[in-house]
């Protein structure tokens, strides 16, 4: 029994010392604080910005993400390519409309996707091309996806924060639906972990090598990507935004923020959707590695699971070293938490739920390597994803 509590006592301490490590030293991304900030400055010369839409069964949510974009109050030219990405419902009829609707929006088939590409990848290769023939004068793409709400004003902070301090990248982390029992348990925690991650004040450093981006809604610099030899570098890349901004920043500063007012109109209903989700990437994340998913998992458990543990297992042997240990744990677990939550107007109690959510990744990051392994990579909208390893990514 006395080995049993002094290793636990060990392991709570060690989630101490790992927690004051991520409070500290990983660039204070529990803050979630990097956002955009509104200015009523207006820029003397607009820049030409081309929107680029890829569309993959998409019916239901098109319609109403490009409404928010042609309600932007951007003054400059602004024009819509969308692209359907080889859909299977009534995708391209909708498109087909949008265009008849507005002179500023064309469409393009999307043919099927070209050898060594993802899929998504292909479709936006395919909207810079028309776009560089059609509107040589763009300075800034704006990708976007397609169930993406955009508030008015969205487009013109892009482009001021693009413009004004000359990056290759500006990107936003929109903020997703967390209405569903499932979105509140794994929402908030899928965005803090993506901070913890990649800390959001080291993308935003020019100096740090760091480079991540959310490919929701991203504004790139025409020449800084034609620069960067194009997307035909990273066309492999199953985690297509964040290889695009290790990329870019090789050349130019980026920055990555947070936002409550431009959101995502998808919904999860249950833990399988969120699954999908986060098992596409996540064994590519580890390097498609299993020592790597072995080193994720023990780390998840140390840091999130072991203080609550030590907690109880303290109160039951009325161990108070051991209760003590895993409540200052756990403590610095809530506190840490708590700035995503507000993000997501969550009630702050809620961080107690952390621990369940780390559990529930770990036991996605498993699938993704068992999918992966098994050759049975995961699908994406019908699609399987392509196993690629030679990609540049953070």
């Amino acid at each position: 029994m006395l080995n049993f509590t002094v290793t636990l006592q060990l392991i709570a301490a060690t989630s101490i010392i790992m927690w004051l490590i991520l409070f500290f030293f990983r660039g204070q991304f529990w803050r979630a604080d990097q956002r955009l900030i509104e200015t009523t400055a207006l820029l003397k010369n607009l820049p030409e910005i081309v929107i680029i839409i890829p569309a993959r069964n998409e019916e239901r949510l098109l319609r109403k993400s490009v409404t928010s974009l042609l309600r932007q109050n951007y003054k400059g030219r602004m024009s819509i390519i969308i692209i359907d990405d080889n859909s299977s419902d009534n995708t391209r009829r909708i498109i087909q409309s949008l265009c008849k609707e507005n002179k500023n929006i064309q469409m393009i088939k999307g043919t099927k996707t070209s050898s060594g590409w993802t899929g998504k990848l292909w479709a936006m290769a395919q909207g810079v091309e028309l776009a560089k023939k059609i509107y040589p004068n763009a300075k800034y793409f704006l990708f976007t996806d397609s169930d993406i709400f955009h508030h008015t004003k969205n487009v013109t902070q892009l482009i001021a924060k693009a413009h004004t301090e000359n990056l290759a990248l500006v990107s936003l982390m929109v903020k997703l639906r967390c209405k569903s029992m499932w979105e509140v348990i794994l929402i908030p925690a899928f965005i803090f972990f993506f901070q913890k991650l990649y800390p959001f004040s080291w993308v935003n450093d020019e100096k740090i090598p760091t480079g991540a981006a959310a490919g929701g809604c991203m504004i790139v610099n025409c020449k800084d990507l034609e620069k960067a030899g194009g997307l035909g570098i990273i066309k492999g890349a199953i985690i297509d935004d964040c290889a695009l901004a290790v990329l870019l920043k090789k050349n130019n500063p980026i920055w990555l923020g947070l936002t409550k007012s431009t959101e995502s109109l998808r919904e999860y209903h249950s833990f399988f959707e969120i699954a999908q989700m986060v098992s596409r990437t996540a064994f590519v994340q580890l390097k498609f590695s299993i020592p790597n998913v072995f080193i994720a998992i023990l780390g998840m458990l140390i840091i999130y699971l072991m203080p609550f543990i030590c907690i109880l297992i303290g109160l039951t042997n009325q161990d108070t070293s051991l209760f003590t240990l895993g409540l200052a744990g756990w403590l610095m677990m809530f506190l840490a938490y708590i700035p995503t939550l507000k993000l997501y107007t969550r009630p702050i109690w809620e961080a107690s739920l952390l621990p369940t959510s780390a559990f529930l990744y770990a036991v996605m990051t498993i699938m993704s390597a068992c999918q992966y392994i098994l050759n049975k990579e995961p699908n994406w909208k019908g699609r399987p994803m392509k196993k690629e390893k030679n990609v540049p990514q953070e």
